[in-house]
């Protein structure tokens, strides 16, 4: 049989108690400095924490600022485009009615040059058979009439000159 040594002849139940008194004696110590660095860790962790939830406030509050100005923008540019639209067809209509308006002044232009060349035409073709009736009726008066009958014939104009101008000023 074997024999059994007493627990204070072993090296392992040395070791035990040394173990339990080492970490009774400085147990204390040793878990204050672990707390204190798990505590550090977690006060940094907290602050790490507040931190980002105050820059994802900030950039939330940002990203909404952004979308605010950006429909503001958005807003504006359809105002603005609508305005142009507006002014073009305007402008379309303004530039439309000074086209027909030109139009008319030169064709009223056109149609008055055209009457004063008709009228200049009419009073030269005038003159002209004015001018041919008085070289013909010269012709024929000095080819035709003799003195006498060319005095009688001024005479006569003569007498009716009072009655053809009293005609002409009524």
């Amino acid at each position: 049989m074997e024999e059994h040594a007493s627990f204070f002849a072993e090296p392992r139940s040395w070791v035990a108690i040394a173990f339990v008194i080492f970490f009774l004696l400085l147990g204390k110590t040793i878990w204050k400095a672990l707390t204190g660095m798990l505590d550090k860790r977690a006060d940094t962790i907290r602050a790490e924490l507040a931190e980002a939830s105050r820059l994802r406030a900030d950039a939330e509050a940002m990203l909404k600022d952004a979308e605010t100005r950006r429909s503001t923008a958005l807003a504006e540019a359809q105002a603005l485009i609508e305005g142009a639209k507006r002014e073009a067809v305007r402008l379309a209509d303004l530039a439309a009615a000074e086209a027909a308006a030109s139009a008319q002044r030169r064709e009223k232009m056109a149609m008055d040059r055209i009457g004063a060349a008709e009228k200049a035409a009419v009073d030269e073709v005038r003159q002209a058979a004015a001018d041919i009736a008085t070289a013909a009726a010269r012709d024929i008066i000095t080819t035709s009439l003799s003195s006498d009958a060319s005095a009688a014939i001024v005479d006569r104009a003569i007498t009716q000159l009072p009655t053809a101008l009293a005609s002409r000023a009524a």
